[in-house]
């Protein structure tokens, strides 16, 4: 099978305003490709957008911007409409937005646990449902998932991002296979804490605990990644030494990873 080129195609990138989505629509439009780029910040669009236009108009006029809320039927209805008057085909969608929250899942109000899965899990599950038709038309499209390493490994103080992502981690897998010969490769992209404003949006956050944007990997590192693994239209990439070790530890010794992280 042929690498996927993005030249000329039309992607959806939803969370595409910073970190990672903002890096990898970047690298996207750079290699020619149209991109819908879905946020919620309309300000954050724009910086965008003078960003793109600072190589060439011809390059900006790449970005497709639309501003709004993945986790609203509405608006995910609006990329419908956008695609469809672009012609109705669409070539990739990669579902990247999402949120966190830190804290003892005790501590933590029901409202937590629900706005992070209809987020991470519920939003992208529904615009995929959407956008199905379009990306099977085109007989050779990617569906990209923006996963976790804690979509692999739990660990504690994040319980509802991790079953998010472990939910995001099973749909996927269980889509890939209904999939199989349709046209539409899935992929999964697990990275580890990544540089990025993530970390400085989080859902009801426990004051006392860390949650500062830090990384071994930058969100440009993670994109470029991400763009390699849905060029080769890669099953599923772990990304990072320690992201990697983590995932095929907890696999082979899963009790002793359990107590050492519960000691922390």
């Amino acid at each position: 099978m042929q690498a996927w080129n993005p030249s000329g195609k039309l992607a959806v990138v939803t969370g595409a305003s910073s970190g990672i989505g903002r890096c990898l629509t970047t690298l996207l439009i750079q290699q020619g490709c149209r991109v819908i780029a879905i946020a919620r910040r309309q300000e954050k669009l724009h910086s965008l957008a003078d960003q793109l236009a600072e190589s060439s108009a011809e390059v900006a006029a790449l970005l497709i911007p639309l501003v709004g809320d993945v986790t609203k039927p509405a608006d995910r209805q609006r990329v419908v409409e956008r695609i469809d008057e672009l012609g109705g085909q669409l070539d990739l969608l990669v579902n990247n937005a999402g949120i966190g929250g830190i804290g003892p899942f005790q501590e933590a109000s029901p409202e937590r646990l629900r706005q992070i899965m209809e987020v991470n899990f519920f939003a992208p599950v529904e615009l995929s449902r959407l956008l199905l038709p379009r990306l099977s038309s085109a007989q050779d499209a990617v569906l990209c998932n923006v996963g976790s390493v804690l979509g692999h490994c739990a660990v504690p103080d994040k319980s509802e991002y991790c079953a998010s992502k472990f939910a995001m981690h099973g749909w996927t897998d269980s889509l890939r296979t209904e999939l199989a010969g349709s046209g539409v490769s899935v992929v999964l992209v697990s990275p580890s804490t990544t540089r990025s404003e993530f970390f400085d949006s989080l859902v009801e956050t426990d004051s006392k605990m860390e949650s500062k944007s830090v990384g071994s990997w930058s969100a440009q590192r993670v994109a470029g990644a991400a763009l390699a693994a849905i060029k080769k239209r890669k099953r599923e990439v772990v990304l990072s030494a320690g992201g990697k070790a983590l995932v095929y530890a907890d696999r082979i010794i899963p009790g002793i990873i359990s107590r050492i992280l519960s000691r922390k």
